[in-house]
């Protein structure tokens, strides 16, 4: 019979889903707290989440489908490396689907979403000069979602947020300058500024040039990662 002790670390284990194993996964990949060909090893995952390794099996199988992570046979787990054409090929394909979904927020935004987005852009505003990278990454993030929400487009959505996650640590890692935030953000100000004013194709303009500087400063980034 199992003693009180370990009936009570099953169901623990139990209780932690391979979702959120996924999700703290994600967010030290996100984070850089794990670098690019680095491996996991499914006994340190289930020792630091408190998982079965069935979940956390199920957890690797989810981010390797997000892109996130390769799994090899004999080798396992490792975070997956991107080459700066990799990144290129992301950061295109976000121009043009981010492009449109500021041209299709502006016409198509609710009040109520355009007012979201200029509540988000005085926050941002309030980053620049401060060097806080963790807040200004983490409301950078729900700008950018804001303006595809007020889109109206579910397939954009869908994209854009698959294409975003595996070059996370990289949006992350530009923003550690303060001088980044404030060039950044002197872009989300000109889209605010077009999408408020209904301008739909300056929005779109803009974005697109937008995500084109966030490309090369990623692929330089990359490029100094790989020495």
């Amino acid at each position: 019979m199992a003693s009180p002790a370990s009936t009570s670390r099953s169901d623990a284990r139990r209780d932690v889903t391979s979702a959120d194993v996924a999700a703290w996964l994600r967010d030290r990949i996100r984070l850089g707290r794990v670098a690019p060909g680095q491996r996991l090893i499914e006994a340190d995952v289930v020792r630091d989440t408190g998982a079965s390794r069935g979940r956390v099996r199920e957890a690797l199988q989810r981010l390797e489908t997000e892109g996130l992570i390769v799994i090899e046979e004999f080798r396992g787990a490792s975070v997956r490396s991107f080459t700066p054409d990799e990144t290129r090929q992301i950061y295109r394909a976000r121009m043009a689907l981010e492009g449109l979904a500021a041209h299709d927020c502006t016409i198509a935004a609710d009040p109520d979403c355009l007012a979201r987005i200029a509540a988000l852009q005085e926050e941002l505003n309030s980053c620049e000069h401060t060097g806080d990278h963790l807040r200004f990454t983490r409301i950078n993030d729900t700008w950018h979602l804001a303006i595809i929400d007020g889109a109206r487009n579910d397939y954009v959505r869908t994209f854009v947020e698959r294409l975003r996650l595996p070059l996370y640590r990289l949006l992350f890692t530009t923003f550690y300058k303060p001088e980044r935030i404030d060039f950044a953000n002197a872009d989300h100000r000109r889209i605010t500024a077009a999408i408020l004013a209904g301008h739909a194709d300056e929005a779109e303009r803009l974005m697109r040039t937008h995500i084109a500087e966030a490309m090369e400063f990623a692929v330089r980034l990359e490029e100094d990662i790989a020495g």
